[in-house]
């Protein structure tokens, strides 16, 4: 390569060195940079809230007729007129801020008509060649009257076109979008609020100039995030709407939602503000695998553009979903900080600024706007009003003028004679020449002196404004509640004042020992005490307490109780099915009813069928506990005493060994001092003490209970306290030859005591007299009453309160009755 020779400098050339502090020179240059970047970039004007690329596209396509009333234009054409003409930077810049002003998670009041791929919180936006865009609906009111010398306008980079140094804005768009943005030595971040919010404000601030923050707030609580959630503790928003600095956290919206009858789940529909699903997902998954969160057992996306967000966040069984709840807060994005820091541009200078002086700024950029349209238009009024004058001198004396203008060598001379015969200035002589014949006639005059009148009227309406401060306030007031009504939509996120506040209740609960300090909520649901409760109309739930069911209350849908089993939470029971097959059931896995001070509603519930699958034919006859015996009775009379001894290693094993045709129709906890009742079809009732049946293993077929007629059958089989004197036996016949449901029958509620005890395997006594069409039971039951009997669809009916002999027979049912449960005891 050859070497490259120096040029000699010309023989007149004068060196010339020059000495400079580098220090003074690195700060003159820094500044000068570091307010270029501040003013020219990255900080918003607090009059119109946007920075200057913002502003230039909102200009450039109002220039380019991109109205919401017609059609989108390639992004890249926009983001090309925008670079060529007013901001010489790069085009993925101008194309990023375009995308933002929008998108509706960004923005809670978009800017942009966004046609195509957008981006989502996850994903970025396709390239501007791909996408559309035109102006939205209200940022027609943040450019309009920019041709009635409202704002300054200032010259592009290249002095060859100008540019609004400020846009009219008619409503405060610094607030109601917010703004962020990292300028050299200081950054911004302001937090978006509701329109409506913020105009309420803002007309009260015209009307109360004195107005202290306290007043403004009640009109303006707290932010307003386009993506919703929670906004806990307010603290931090007072701070920053005084000062201009604070801080306040976001919380995603969540729902506990029952899965499926094992599975209770946390449903997210609302995510803190620019937090998107999939770095949720993400960062739930990493603290699941590194042992921070427990419970989850997985998450689903099933987001959609029908139902929106919708975040599936599956938990273990046995796990409280407020605790987990708690450590999603903690360890992934549903909950956020958000820092408030309103630095904004005032005068060209940068200040941090309160909401109330966010606000005066505004409206004081707001009050200039209508200020000059309004003597804009004056002026217009006037140069016509002048116009109008002049030619309406001309009409009155057309033929001599048109004579004039004929005899004139030139249009020099004719506006020279017209001006000095009938002493019109040279601009209504200019207008007479440049009139049509058309415009004279008669009829143009008429038109022409209405026209006057008008004029007239608005100019003295115009000169009234510009006169009276108040007037001009007034009217300022009157445009924003207009914006407000077109533009304005109902809150998103919820304000909550505290933790304690929260919608799901029981995240912290109060420290045992009573001093008011909180004490974090247990992850794992404990072993507390509950009851079981399976309902005539086949629901399963488990209560919190022993309390529920003991208090009374009024009847509910589905408060007949077919078995009610105490437990613990995490305790295993047995479900015992009619072929004599016993299913183990995990108690955690239940629906938890939610604490009531009466009857639970096993509305609440979910089907057993969720729990147990059942053979055709094969019903579920009730629940016991594992760990003491039970007694059951069948079909053809045989009883059975069950001692505790069940495999570990099964989850469904045989309690009982039937004969062929015999099924299981009745359960029961009993000890030696309870009663074993039978009932049978034909309305037999045996009493017979416990004792008399020796308890056996699972595998055993069990003795003789009752002895039955050659057709008779048992409807029913229980356990009764020997000594209860309010146990009572309820007895409902049927005829035969009747369809079922048709004919309600009679029912007879008799003293237990009545009943006299009697030796196992005896045929019992009579329980039941049957009327007139009556030929056999169709329910029964024996325990402590009153009992509650129920319709197939769980509604409560009634039963007699007077006691019948054990003998005789019923009094009519008003409706059917289709089941019979226990009183809650």
């Amino acid at each position: 390569m050859a070497r490259r020779q120096a040029t000699p400098p010309d023989m007149d050339y004068t060196e010339k060195i020059i000495d400079i502090d580098v220090t003074s020179e690195m700060e003159g240059s820094f500044l000068e940079y570091a307010y270029s970047v501040i003013y020219s970039r990255a900080l918003p004007d607090a009059r119109d809230g946007l920075k200057p690329v913002q502003r230039r596209i909102l200009y450039m396509m109002t220039d380019m007729g991109l109205r919401p009333d017609r059609g989108h234009v390639k992004s890249a054409r926009v983001v090309g007129e925008v670079m060529g003409k007013l901001h010489p930077h790069g085009d993925a810049a101008i194309y990023d801020a375009m995308v933002r002003m929008a998108q509706n998670f960004s923005l809670r009041l978009p800017l942009i008509d966004g046609h195509g791929n957008f981006g989502s919180l996850d994903d970025g936006p396709a390239a501007a060649r791909y996408t559309e865009a035109r102006l939205a609906p209200a940022a027609l009111t943040m450019t309009d009257h920019l041709g009635e010398d409202v704002v300054d306008f200032i010259p592009n980079y290249d002095n060859q076109l100008t540019q609004p140094e400020v846009l009219p804005a008619a409503f405060p768009n610094l607030l109601v979008n917010g703004a962020t943005g990292i300028a050299v030595g200081m950054a911004t971040n302001m937090a978006p609020h509701n329109l409506g919010e913020v105009i309420a404000a803002a007309r009260h601030l015209i009307d109360n100039p004195e107005a202290t923050l306290e007043d403004i707030m009640r009109f303006v609580p707290g932010p307003d995030l386009p993506s919703g959630g929670r906004i806990v503790g307010l603290d931090g928003i007072r701070d920053a709407y005084a000062t201009g600095r604070g801080s306040f956290k976001t919380r995603a919206a969540v729902e506990v939602e029952q899965l499926s009858a094992r599975r209770t789940g946390l449903v997210v529909t609302e995510l803190p503000y620019m937090v998107g699903p999939e770095k949720v997902i993400e960062k739930i998954k990493d603290a699941v695998t590194a042992k921070k969160l427990q419970g989850i057992s997985d998450i689903v996306d099933l987001t959609d553009r029908t139902h929106g967000l919708r975040l599936v966040i599956e938990l273990k069984n046995g796990f409280n979903p407020n605790a987990v709840l708690a450590q999603l807060y903690r360890y992934s994005p549903m909950e956020d900080s958000f820092g408030i820091n309103n630095v904004t541009l005032v005068d060209g200078q940068p200040r941090t600024l309160g909401l109330v002086e966010l606000l005066q700024v505004y409206i004081s950029h707001r009050i200039s706007v209508v200020r000059r349209r309004t003597s804009y238009r004056l002026a217009k009024k006037k140069d016509r009003l002048h116009l109008v004058e002049g030619l309406l001198i001309a009409i009155v004396d057309i033929d001599e003028v048109i004579q004039i203008i004929r005899s004139s060598d030139e249009a020099a001379a004719a506006r020279t004679r017209l001006m000095s015969i009938y002493d019109l200035t040279e601009i209504q002589a200019n207008y007479i020449l440049e009139l049509r014949l058309r415009q004279l006639t008669k009829y143009s005059r008429i038109e022409l002196e209405k026209e006057q009148d008008e004029l007239r009227r608005e100019i003295a309406e115009l000169e009234e404004i510009l006169g009276s401060e108040q007037r001009l306030r007034a009217l300022v007031s009157d445009e924003l509640a207009a914006v407000a009504e077109q533009f304005a939509t109902p809150r998103r996120t919820v304000l909550l004042e505290s933790e304690a506040s929260a919608p799901l209740k029981g995240t912290v609960l109060p420290s045992p020992a009573g001093n008011g300090a909180k004490a974090p909520l247990a992850l794992e649901i404990a072993d507390d005490p509950c009851w079981v409760i399976l309902s005539t109309c086949g629901q399963l739930a488990r209560t919190t307490g022993r309390e529920q069911i003991s208090d009374g209350g009024q009847r509910v849908k589905h408060d007949a109780f077919t078995s009610v089993v105490a437990t613990t939470a995490r305790a295993e029971i047995g479900a015992l099915t009619s072929s004599g097959r016993m299913v183990r059931l995990q108690v955690v896995d239940m629906p938890a009813l939610p604490p009531t001070n009466g009857i639970p509603n096993l509305a609440g519930g979910v089907s057993v069928k969720e729990f147990i699958t059942l053979e055709r034919g094969e019903v579920l006859v009730g629940l016991v506990p594992l760990d003491k015996p039970f007694a059951l009775g069948t079909a053809q009379g045989v009883v059975k005493r069950v001692v505790p001894d069940y495999p570990l290693n099964r989850d469904d094993w045989e309690a009982v060994t039937l004969k062929p045709k015999d099924s299981v129709v009745g359960l029961a906890a009993a000890d030696d001092a309870d009663d074993l009742v039978f009932i049978t079809r034909e309305a037999q009732l045996l009493r017979f003490p416990a004792s008399l049946v020796r308890p056996q293993g699972r595998l055993a077929g069990g003795v003789a209970g009752i002895k039955l007629a050659e057709r008779d059958a048992v409807v029913f089989f229980g356990a009764v306290r020997a000594q209860d004197p309010a146990a009572v036996v309820v007895t409902i016949a049927a005829g035969s030859e009747s369809l079922p449901g048709t004919v309600p029958g009679s029912v007879k509620v008799t003293e237990f005591s009545e009943y006299p005890a009697k030796g196992r395997a005896t045929g019992g006594v009579r329980c039941h007299r049957f009327l007139k069409g009556e030929d056999h039971l169709s329910l029964a039951w024996a325990g402590h009453g009153p009992a509650r009997a129920v319709s197939a669809t769980g509604v409560a009916r009634a039963l007699p309160t007077e006691h019948g002999r054990r003998d005789g027979s019923g009094v009519a049912l008003s409706q059917p009755v289709d089941a019979i449960g226990p009183n809650p005891v």
